[in-house]
């Protein structure tokens, strides 16, 4: 049984309105998820609609399996995750880099899912599941991985049992990480909420909230 998420993959502007959302995949649907990640085809996309004008634009595309976002304290970016090519973008929403993205943290040691502002000073983000090796020697060879995606499922690169969520300050270093390989720990974390002093997790794996006390 999965958890409902915590964190949705939109947020919405206080200033005008305009919905700010992920679409991870516009080849596939979300129940198939393994097979935009093992094309990796860079299908998904970063969109905003105008609730005013009812139209929506595109602000990235070409994006891997494009995920959570979360926008900064002061609302001058945006970041939205790419989940297959392990790295977290920024969009900028204001100043004089408006509406150009870069990367804000890359090589991920895991599959990034949600992430979230605690609206001071830090970005927390869940990593389901460490990086396969399988995985990534997999990537450079596109015949190869439409060969394993057609492979019974249960010899496909599958999610690990592990517990692994980082905090990223306003500039993309990590300030704080998480992790807890044991086998009986809430695992396959895929977002994460700070709450009065406590972090609380869902995940795809587990069937409660998880939480966990900050020092």
């Amino acid at each position: 049984m999965e958890c409902a998420s915590l964190v949705p993959t939109i947020w919405i502007s206080p200033a005008d309105g305009t919905i700010y959302f992920t679409d991870a995949s516009s080849k596939f649907p979300l129940s198939n998820y393994r097979a935009d990640i093992l094309e990796h085809g860079g299908n998904g996309l970063l969109l905003a609609y105008d609730p005013k004008t009812k139209t929506t634009r595109t602000l990235i595309k070409d994006l891997c399996f494009a995920n959570g976002v979360a926008v900064s304290p002061d609302q001058t970016f945006l970041l939205v995750v790419e989940t297959s090519a392990y790295r977290v973008d920024r969009f900028w929403l204001r100043g004089p880099k408006q509406g150009q993205s870069e990367i804000f943290i890359d090589n991920l040691p895991g599959f990034p899912d949600g992430i979230s502002s605690n609206g001071k000073d830090k970005f927390w983000l869940a990593l389901v599941t460490p990086r396969d090796q399988m995985l990534d020697r997999l990537l450079p060879h596109p015949f190869l991985r439409k060969v394993v995606y057609r492979l019974p499922r249960f010899v496909q690169p599958g999610p690990k049992r592990y517990s692994f969520v980082l905090a990223l300050d306003v500039n993309g270093k990590v300030v704080d990480n998480l992790q807890n390989p044991a086998s009986d720990c809430y695992a396959e974390i895929a977002n994460v909420v700070e709450h009065n002093g406590a972090l609380y997790f869902g995940s795809i794996g587990e069937s409660a909230i998880g939480r966990f006390r900050l020092p």
